[in-house]
């Protein structure tokens, strides 16, 4: 059972969540997995809903990766403004904020853990 309300409870009340993009296959698999499950959890069109800052730092710390491996690094937007560019992390985390196009899909959080659903037999691991 989903919720789809696109707003989000404050950042200590986790549960299971998916950060979607309807448009994309391997999203769709992922919130297909998760649908599945049985569990309760909530859909947050990350592409309506514009995350902070604070949000997007939240999720790549439960990620346990650097800002640059969250990055969709074929996106056109990527090739043309940042490919090749010496850019810290901020810097990094500042594009995907004006182009959300940019971060990797699906992303599943569930509590204090999260994947990115590539392959999405992956969202399995957390839920």
């Amino acid at each position: 059972m989903s919720t789809n309300d696109n707003i989000l409870p404050p950042l200590g009340d986790r549960g299971l969540k998916i950060y979607h993009n309807p448009r994309c296959r391997k999203s769709r698999e992922g919130l297909a997995i998760l649908e599945n499950s049985g569990k309760e959890f909530q859909i947050i069109k990350y592409l309506e809903h514009n995350l902070t800052e604070k949000e997007l730092n939240e999720i790549i710390n439960l990620l346990n990766i650097s800002p640059i491996d969250l990055v969709r690094k074929t996106e056109k937007i990527w090739k043309e403004n940042y490919k090749g560019k010496e850019l810290s992390d901020k810097q990094i985390i500042t594009a995907m904020l004006k182009y959300p196009k940019l971060i990797e899909r699906p992303i599943v959080v569930n509590n204090k853990k999260a994947v990115i659903g590539r392959p999405s037999e992956e969202i399995t691991n957390i839920i």
